[in-house]
């Protein structure tokens, strides 16, 4: 995996957290020749929620940090079905009722398409997040399984999907010392002498010469580095919620036609938007269907819970006929509280970052958030890749976060500014559909279109190659 002509480093990185951010932050310091070892909390490598979509600029990226990752997505991304749609985002609909708006005058019919937005060359692709992590995990050598056979055969029957079952019962036999160390929840960090050392839930301890935390929005590794009480540790409300379910495609496209059930969609309407896209090589719809909370407060200390048929529809009873259509057909959905986090001042103190998720939750309004942690394992693992020894190391942190930390948070601020225009929340816009479908056509531009290499090097030249790194 590594280039021939780079000598393997002297250094070792701990990487916290085994989802897409801590394996693409892998493969990129294996390919750098860089020792690394993931530590997971959990028993296996595991993603939550069912498609994830990756915009032009996260596809780039995959290529830039290994091919073979890109061939591996492009093994298993769907996009949308009809050939002349293959360039397209989102188609945008009105999906409330006329006599549905409560407060404002209905801007239109039900029904009506509001814009269609161009991504690039890629348009709308995204994969099954399980079968998206199988593909990486083949990229990382010798993993670890800290489990005795008969648990990996539990995980395997009680997995709620069999692709997933079967991908974490392949894990039985894999050798048992490796990159990936699993059951290993970060409780600490801290620096002893001239090493980082790590102390783990279960007692465990382990040192290395640098660590990244690529532990999620509920960051433990984000806590250590700002401070636990610090104003903008921990993740916040936004607002919103989500209901997230599948639908078997020929349901939907005998319920919706075609073009609707196998091209992605979104219906906006008045505090709430519902969008569909095709995962699993266009075999399921993937539906989120997004509400507001409006005392903007989420009481309850779980973020994932079971949906109540009533609640659904409840909240979707002055929408139209397609969107009743998808919410019937959901199957077995979930309400999702959505979070995000405020700006941290920094992603990085001494030979401590943080990336992905950890660094930058956003929502997922954009398609950005996975996207951006990828962007993160480019420019980081390059980095650190021309670093010489250890002591380099914190100026590639110094520089990583100069470049990513403005383009992340800016990705989470605008993020929420998407929503507020899906659902009609936007002063500015109001319920003109003119000026909306303009904005649409035009504010995504600056996230897809991105000059990777060109950010690399603005990070480099911050680093100084020039000096004894």
């Amino acid at each position: 995996m590594a280039p021939t002509n780079t000598p393997k480093k002297d250094f070792h990185i701990a990487v916290c957290g085994g989802g897409i951010g801590g394996l693409f932050m892998a493969i990129g310091l294996l390919h750098q020749n860089i020792p690394c070892t993931i530590y997971e909390a959990a028993h296996a490598f595991a993603e939550i929620g069912a498609g994830v979509s990756f915009g032009p600029n996260a596809v780039r990226a995959m290529s830039l940090i290994d091919p073979e990752i890109k061939r591996g997505y492009d093994e298993i991304a769907t996009s949308n079905a009809f050939p002349e749609k293959k360039k397209f985002w989102f188609d945008f609909n009105l999906g409330q009722r006329e006599d549905g708006w409560k407060d404002l005058k209905a801007p239109g019919k039900e029904g009506e398409r509001i814009a269609q937005v161009v991504a690039g060359d890629t348009g709308q692709s995204s994969v099954h997040r399980a079968h998206f992590l199988d593909k990486l995990v083949k990229l990382v050598p010798e993993v670890s399984v800290l489990l005795d056979a008969h648990d990996l055969v539990r995980r395997k029957r009680d997995c709620e999907t069999p692709a997933l079952g079967e991908f974490i019962g392949n894990f039985a036999d894999i050798k048992a010392q490796g990159v990936a160390k699993f059951g290993k929840r970060v409780e600490s960090v801290e620096k002893v002498g001239k090493k980082m050392r790590l102390t783990f839930h279960d007692g465990s301890t382990a040192e290395a010469d640098a660590v990244i935390g690529c532990d999620g929005v509920k960051s433990r590794t984000r806590q250590i580095l700002l401070g636990k009480h610090h104003k903008y540790t921990n993740p916040r409300f936004t607002g919103k919620y989500a209901y997230r379910g599948l639908i078997p495609m020929e349901k939907a496209a005998k319920a919706l036609g075609d073009d609707l059930a196998r091209n992605s969609q979104m219906y906006m309407g008045r505090h709430g938007h519902v969008l569909t896209f095709p995962i699993e090589g266009g075999k399921t719809m993937n539906v989120v269907a997004f509400q507001t909370k409006m005392d903007g407060k989420w009481e309850n200390k779980k973020w994932v819970l079971p949906m109540k048929k009533e609640e659904l529809s409840n909240d979707f009873r002055s929408w139209g006929q397609n969107v009743q259509r998808i919410l019937s057909l959901m199957e077995k959905p979930d309400v999702w509280a959505l979070f995000d986090h405020p700006p941290a001042p920094t992603y990085y103190q001494g030979r401590l970052a943080i990336l992905g998720d950890a660094a930058h939750a956003s929502t997922p309004h954009q398609g950005a958030g996975a996207g951006q942690a990828i962007e993160d394992a480019f420019v980081l693992s390059n980095l650190l890749g021309q670093v010489k020894s250890a002591n380099g190391i914190e100026k590639a942190f110094h520089a990583y976060d100069a470049v990513r930390r403005p383009r992340s948070q800016k990705v989470v601020k605008t993020s929420r500014d998407a929503a507020a225009i899906y659902e009609f929340e936007d002063e500015n816009l109001g319920t003109d559909l003119d000026k909306i479908r303009r904005r649409l056509e035009e504010r995504y531009d600056w996230i897809w279109n991105e000059d990777l290499p060109q950010q690399l090097r603005t990070a480099q030249d911050i680093m100084g190659l020039k000096a004894n790194l």
